[in-house]
């Protein structure tokens, strides 16, 4: 029977000892689970949370915390709990109010009533002697969305100020923007408090403070004037977010304080002031760090404040991180398309970076053409125009229109590529998309206008289907495919190319066979383009119908007296007059009036009346003059290139194309202020090492003597001499116990003569001691000479 009775109780001790375990590990449980077990919450658990809220078990409230923050962490607003999670404020489980005050910092603000039932708690634990408590109290309190505690968190936030903890003062720095953002009233009080966070020495705090800064009192730089060199040299120590921050805020200290770096054309040499040095040597070592927006913003130090010589340092760095991730690359890509007039000699050898692949975005693609035009030199120039010939053929319109855009540019700028590119963009015009054809069309109109100005006097091609590239051959092409161009714009530039430059000094030909029919001083294509377009008027473009009345007008003044020319003319005009399009009807009575005093026919009625327009009546020059050099076109190419658009480097402008007010930098001043404003005691030079070993290896009472103590020998001797014995020898001491014992036998022979000394003083005195007592003074010059 015992043993029945042993083996019962050993079973009900397992199963409580199995109980106890499983009880006291069940947070480990949860936590080894880790987010599977609180991101899974059916809705039993969710309702079950204020139950547990209100739970006197620690265990319970934390899982229910877990569990709203998982929530919270899903997009769920979980905001009904509010009443319940502050009761909990002031826990004595640590995890517990972490997990409270998570919860406050995100319903504070829409629920502010209830948080201020709370404020005591948070006012006490400003004092808690946890630094992660402290530094949430002081988030929570700042998060509170009321005007009327705005007192109270500025004495939180100069209390957490000058706290033992730099975490708890990067939290009072991030506090200051909000406060402000609350009450802009304390701004001189939160000033003071930015100016003591300024001379913090610890680095973690250094970037919220800049933050503060930017938002509070952007324009009180003369704050950082005994803090510069100082936040320069810290600036490597600084998080890394931090980093981007303080840079920002010394790149417009530097532009509104100090001189601008120039170059000295006698020696080719760059003057940057000394200031301004620190901070690029301070900053250089940054472009090796991991995030990106560091690198980015040293890059931009550089660009705006680097003399020339050094901008090309940034290029490096930033093709770096053109393989971190797509977000990076499109960031990196704008701000290198936007300093690509600047930088195009550095990014030249590393074309192959940005040649455009399939995955690419939109945006991306047409940053990489940018760089790719910029980057575009004779030794380059045959790669680059085979990329861009391969472009064309793309699906996406835009990389099509800006692919053919590069290739104008190409030859524009590199004469020896001219006749490749005008081949290719002629090849363009046999294509079956519009949207080739159209931005080739573009693209050869500014190329003849171009050449045109550059040959004097033009020349005619006598084949115009002949492989020459000549710019009447391209105008003579371009007017013969007339009816296959289907785009607007494309049709008004063929027509504005064919009345520009219809003016015939030699015998038109055509494929080299004189036409007796032809009209006299124009080309024999021009006329029948303007037949051609005027019998499809009606179903023109406004773009179209205004160049199709000015080529009439043109080839009219060209030849006045020719009747077929006349009534063209003078069909187009009646057309207009009546057309939806008032700016149509506008430029037909213009050129009316204008062409009446060529030929009055134009304006001739039905009944063979003529209308006269009345006011001046112009010559035949006056009206050519007019007409032919006058405004370039109308319907003239708007480049949608970004050389003459205003982008700033390391802004936002740059990626979106929209224009912020924090892209503006403060201009450069002519002198920059004194150098002497930012000395500061870290400045001075150090004092001298002998010094300083003397001053710290001396006895406390000889080092606080207001003057110094000269050492000097007893038997007279220079110091220089001291190392010569007696008998005039120098010292020949090997080691230091040779000289050790030296010194003994000398201490030996000095105790033996003091006495002697005093048994002479002692009979001379007498035993009653009267007399001078010159062994105090023996003793005390043989203790200053051991010294």
């Amino acid at each position: 029977m015992d043993f029945n009775i042993i083996s019962e109780n050993a079973s009900r001790l397992g199963a409580r000892l199995q109980e106890t375990f499983s009880e006291h590990t069940r947070d480990l449980n949860i936590a080894r689970a880790s987010s599977s077990t609180y991101l899974d919450n059916p809705e039993e658990k969710v309702k079950n949370i204020k139950k547990q809220l209100d739970s006197n078990s620690d265990r319970e409230k934390l899982e229910a915390m877990k569990r709203l923050i998982a929530l919270i962490s899903k997009g769920r607003n979980v905001s009904e709990f509010f009443a319940q999670v502050v009761k909990n404020v002031a826990s004595h489980n640590l995890e517990i109010r972490k997990l409270v005050y998570i919860y406050l910092l995100r319903y504070a603000e829409h629920e502010p009533d209830l948080a201020l039932l709370s404020i005591n708690t948070f006012q006490k634990d400003l004092s808690d002697s946890s630094p992660l408590i402290r530094a949430m109290a002081l988030r929570v309190l700042a998060g509170i969305r009321v005007p009327m505690i705005g007192s109270i968190v500025v004495l939180a936030i100069k209390k957490c100020a000058a706290d033992v903890s730099p975490y708890v003062r990067k939290a009072a720095a991030l506090a200051i923007p909000k406060c402000y953002s609350l009450d802009s009233s304390h701004q001189p009080e939160l000033i003071t408090i930015i100016s003591t966070l300024l001379r913090d020495r610890s680095p973690l705090s250094l970037g919220s403070v800049a933050v503060a800064f930017a938002d509070v009192c952007p324009t009180r730089l003369d704050l950082l004037h005994p803090h510069y060199r100082r936040l320069c040299r810290t600036l490597i120590d600084v998080d890394e977010w931090g980093q981007a921050d303080l840079l920002g805020l010394l790149i417009r200290y530097v532009r509104t304080m100090l001189p601008r770096p120039a170059t000295n054309p006698d020696t080719n040499t760059d003057e940057v002031d000394d200031d301004l040095k620190l901070l690029l040597d301070s900053a250089e070592p940054l472009f090796q760090s991991q995030n990106p927006a560091v690198v980015l913003a040293v890059a931009r130090v550089f660009y705006y404040l680097g003399p020339q010589s050094q901008t090309s340092k940034v290029v490096l760095p930033l093709l770096r991180l053109l393989h971190a991730s797509q977000e990076v690359e499109r960031v990196v890509l704008a701000y290198l398309a936007t300093a690509s007039p600047l930088l195009s000699q550095a990014l030249a050898p590393h074309y192959a970076r940005f040649l455009v692949r399939t995955d690419d975005v939109r945006q991306t693609k047409k940053d990489k053409i940018r760089l790719l035009r910029a980057v575009i030199t004779p030794d380059t120039h045959q790669a680059l125009l085979r990329e861009f010939i391969a472009y064309a053929d793309d699906t996406d319109d835009v990389l099509v229109a800006d692919a053919i855009q590069a290739i104008g540019y190409c030859a524009r700028h590199i004469p020896e590529s001219t006749q490749q590119c005008l081949s290719a963009l002629m090849s363009f015009i046999q294509s079956k998309h519009d949207v080739v054809v159209a931005n080739a069309v573009l693209v050869l109109k500014s190329l003849v206008q171009i050449r045109l100005q550059q040959q004097s006097p033009p020349l005619h091609t006598s084949v115009p289907g002949s492989s020459t590239t000549s710019p009447l051959s391209i105008i003579s092409r371009l007017a013969w495919k007339i009816d296959e161009i289907q785009h607007p714009k494309a049709r008004a530039c063929v027509l504005w190319l064919v009345g520009q430059y219809a003016a015939s000094d030699t015998e038109p030909q055509l494929n080299g066979v004189q036409h007796t029919g032809s009209i006299e001083g124009i080309a024999d294509w021009a006329p029948d383009v303007l037949r051609k377009s005027v019998r499809s008027f009606a179903q023109e473009t406004p773009i179209v119908k205004l160049q199709i009345l000015t080529l009439a007008a043109k080839l009219l003044v060209l030849c006045p007296t020719d009747r077929a020319l006349g009534l063209l003319t003078r069909y187009a005009l009646s057309l207009a007059r009546f057309d939806l399009n008032f700016d149509v009807r506008d430029r037909a009575r213009m050129l009316g009036s204008l062409l009446f005093g060529v030929n009055p026919t134009v304006l001739q009625d039905s009944d063979d009346s003529y209308e006269n327009p009345g006011g001046v009546t112009l010559r035949r020059e006056q009206v050519r003059m007019v007409l032919f050099e006058g405004k370039l076109g109308t319907a003239e190419e708007l480049s949608k290139t970004a050389d003459g658009e205003r982008q700033f480097f390391g802004s936002l402008t740059a990626v979106t194309g929209r224009e912020f007010l924090d892209s503006h930098l403060p201009d450069w001043l002519e002198e920059g202020t004194e150098s002497s404003l930012r000395d500061t005691e870290d400045d001075a030079p150090p004092p001298p090492m002998i010094s300083q070993i003397s001053s710290q290896s001396g006895p406390r009472a000889i080092s606080s003597r207001a003057t110094p103590i000269v050492l000097t020998p007893s038997n007279g001797l220079s110091p220089s001499s001291s190392f010569v014995r007696q008998n005039g020898s120098r010292s020949d001491w090997t080691d230091l116990d040779k000289f050790y014992e030296d010194t003994n036998d000398e201490e030996d022979e000095s105790e033996d003569s003091e006495d002697e000394d005093d048994s002479d003083d002692d009979e001379e005195t007498g035993e009653d001691g009267e007399g001078p007592d010159e062994s105090d003074d023996d003793e005390s010059e043989e203790e200053q000479t051991h010294r």
